[in-house]
């Protein structure tokens, strides 16, 4: 499923099942928490910290999924088609950082 279908599927099921669009700056809010719920995990999975028994169950596709959602949700009511500003930042990125990353000396 491309981003404008992910759109379109997201739309459908907010008019379905969510009676309505929560405002904007509710939305950042919730994009927020998402993000923190991945962070959480990362940090405790991937990172130093140690990870809690009742964490060990969380699904970090399931957690990447919430933030898409939101993300989705944002770019519907703000007029964003996000197909089309996807495909112009890896465009941009494609141009821009072509050598860059080849010449890193970190990454090597």
């Amino acid at each position: 499923m491309n981003l404008q279908n992910s759109q379109k599927a997201v739309d459908h099921w907010i008019k379905e099942h969510g009676v309505r669009y929560f405002n904007e700056l509710t939305n950042m809010a919730q994009l927020t928490e998402e993000v923190g719920e991945v962070a959480r995990i990362i940090a405790r999975r991937y990172g130093e910290q140690s990870e809690k028994e009742s964490d060990k169950a969380k699904d970090l596709g399931e957690e990447l999924a919430d933030v898409v959602f939101v993300v989705l949700c944002l770019a519907n009511q703000t007029g964003v088609d996000l197909q089309e500003a996807f495909d112009k930042k890896l465009d941009l990125k494609t141009k821009r950082d072509h050598d860059r990353h080849h010449n890193n000396e970190k990454l090597k």
